[in-house]
């Protein structure tokens, strides 16, 4: 612990944790189903169609705003580090959409007779501390006394309507670039579990906490052409959807993704989360393995990612100049994964 010692653990209050608390992509669909929105409002930019991370509402020429929200349950104990990375989360969908995030709005639910109130003010704080970081404010919000704690933002932001970016504007020979290593879902379980040492701590925090604001700048650079966060669905199940939404094959290789440290060691071991066997369940019929892929390798690929990574689809020529955009921007973790190509919607992994 580093900022307020809390009993009972807040992981120990909730079934799940992070982005692994999401619904499963094969139930989800069946609960939101087809919701054509578009075609009802003219100025609805993005809506569900192709399970982008935000709706984007044309305002004028000049301004579109995106809106989104995300919460989840406790992925760590530490109160503080438990709402910044939720916090961190909720942005990332703006800045995935190509925008800047301007505004927030907590989301809390707590076990009010089970928490002292000062850890659940300390949750708040952590998310207030790095939406300061992105200058955005935290302007009101609304809470509930739950049995699970859970914690998120409603956000806010704007971005130029001809500067959108989304999961379906994939084009055939784009490179793909995530710009965070894997492995976010292998540490939590570790953790959980007790095996995850100081060291390993320290990483899994500063990745979930590091705000994917490179996205607003994104918009801006000549070759991109679509635009995603990596989070519950794993690396797979965010390259299906934007493969779905272009029409277009993916081809992921294995190997090429940066792992956290420790990551590998203990996925060798056979450690994983539900969430991976459940996205495998959701969308593992799309995807075709090749006969000598080690199975923790494949776990790997459908990790869920709190708070992961951006996946960029990017003209091959341009690949060069946005990795190195990337690492310019201190996201040395950032890494060519694989390209889409014309074909089926089918993810193919390359070992």
């Amino acid at each position: 612990m580093t900022s307020l010692d809390v009993s009972p653990r807040l992981t120990s209050l909730a079934h799940g944790g992070g982005c692994g608390c999401k619904i499963s992509p094969k139930v989800l669909r069946q609960i939101v189903g087809a919701s054509p929105l578009a075609g009802l409002y003219p100025d609805l930019m993005v809506g569900t169609e192709t399970s982008d991370d935000a709706a984007v509402w044309r305002l004028n020429a000049d301004q579109a705003l995106i809106a989104t929200t995300d919460f989840f349950m406790p992925v760590v104990d530490d109160p503080r580090h438990f709402g910044a990375i939720a916090a961190t989360n909720a942005l990332s969908d703006i800045y995935a959409m190509g925008g800047r995030p301007i505004l927030a709005l907590a989301i809390v639910g707590m076990p009010v007779n089970r928490l002292p109130t000062e850890v659940i003010a300390t949750i708040l704080e952590g998310g207030r501390e790095v939406c300061a970081r992105a200058g955005v404010p935290v302007a009101g919000g609304h809470s509930i006394d739950s049995v699970e704690p859970f914690y998120g933002l409603v956000a806010l932001g704007l971005v130029h309507p001809d500067k959108v970016l989304t999961n379906r504007g994939g084009r055939p020979g784009d490179a793909l670039i995530l710009t965070k290593p894997l492995g976010v879902g292998v540490l939590s379980a570790a953790f959980k579990q007790g095996r995850l040492d100081a060291a390993g701590y320290d990483a899994l925090i500063a990745t979930a906490t590091r705000l994917n604001d490179l996205g607003a700048e994104l918009g801006q650079v000549e070759g991109v052409h679509a635009l995603t966060d990596v989070t519950g669905f794993g690396l797979l199940g965010h390259a299906l959807e934007m493969a779905r939404g272009a029409g277009l094959a993916v081809e992921i290789e294995a190997e090429a993704a940066a792992l956290l440290p420790g990551v590998e060691a203990f996925a060798r071991e056979g450690l994983k989360t539900g969430a991976s066997g459940r996205n495998w369940e959701s969308y593992g019929e799309a995807v075709r393995l090749p006969p000598d892929l080690p199975p923790w390798r494949a776990d790997l690929l459908t990790d869920p990612q709190t708070s992961g990574g951006l996946l960029i689809a990017v003209a091959a020529e341009a690949a060069e100049a946005t990795l190195d955009l990337a690492w310019a921007r201190g996201l040395t973790g950032a890494r060519r994964v694989g390209q889409l190509k014309a074909g089926e919607p089918l993810a193919h992994v390359l070992s």
